[in-house]
């Protein structure tokens, strides 16, 4: 299976620290893969580069096949959904504004964006009941439903999910998490994942990412990590999981 994403010896760094070491990863279309480490590790510099909000400083980034450059990376977020922690909501507009928001932005019309809009509350689970309200009148499972049809609007062929549940409490997160499996599986959607919990890179990743101190430490499945690891901080990051050492 060829990869949508492919990073090839990309790096990325700050006045400070290196944020990226160089770095080689392909994203298989149709998986989801999850990147995993603790704070600081590069997870999130890896999605802002493939969405093109910060730039790298070596290396080259190819979406489907195409090099991403300066001039084609604005027409490329369109085919990229983004969803981070907090869900990223506009406080002044409605659950129905923040929805449609890039597809009005892109020219839909009226008919396709409701049409659209009510696929997707079905898809998840939102009643359309709850589209005039604005963020603080919605629970917190119920802005990362919105955020997620946010994502999903155009139909993107990548989607990428930056610790979506990590501010959610256990009940909610593990509704949720069984709701995007579904819906992962439901639309073949090609996943770029970003959590530092082990049990959530477990339950969605077709393949898993292990990274620590701006470099990938190791790709596989757990059982991968947990039988043949590549470096001693694999065993050490699994037994840090309390509970979860054994799976």
């Amino acid at each position: 299976m060829s990869a949508l994403i492919r990073l090839v010896h990309v790096s990325k760094g700050y006045a400070d620290a290196t944020a990226l070491r160089s770095t080689n990863l392909a994203i298989e279309r149709g998986k989801t893969t999850v990147v995993i480490g603790p704070s600081g590790c590069g997870k999130s510099t890896l999605l802002r580069l493939i969405i093109g909000l910060i730039e790298p400083d070596s290396g080259s980034i190819e979406f489907d096949g195409a090099s991403v450059t300066a001039d084609n990376v604005a027409a490329l977020r369109r085919r990229i959904g983004y969803v981070i922690q907090e869900g990223g909501l506009f406080p002044h507009l409605t659950a129905r504004a923040n929805v449609v928001l890039m597809a009005r932005h892109v020219g839909k019309s009226q008919e396709e964006m409701q049409s659209r809009l009510l696929e997707l509350c079905e898809l998840t689970r939102f009643s359309d009941n709850l589209l005039p309200r604005y963020p603080v009148e919605l629970s917190g499972g119920q802005r990362q439903r919105v955020s997620l049809m946010r994502a999903l609007m155009l139909s993107p062929q990548l989607l990428l999910l930056d610790e979506p549940l990590g501010a959610l409490d256990p009940l909610v997160r593990a509704a949720l998490q069984k709701d995007l499996k579904e819906i992962f599986a439901r639309l073949r959607q090609t996943v770029l994942f970003v959590t530092h919990d082990l049990a959530e890179a477990i339950y969605f990743g077709d393949e898993i990412v292990l990274m620590n101190g701006g470099r990938i430490v190791q790709k596989g499945s757990v059982t991968d990590l947990r039988e043949k690891p590549a470096d001693p901080f694999v065993l050490e990051f699994i037994n840090a999981q309390r509970g979860l050492a054994s799976l």
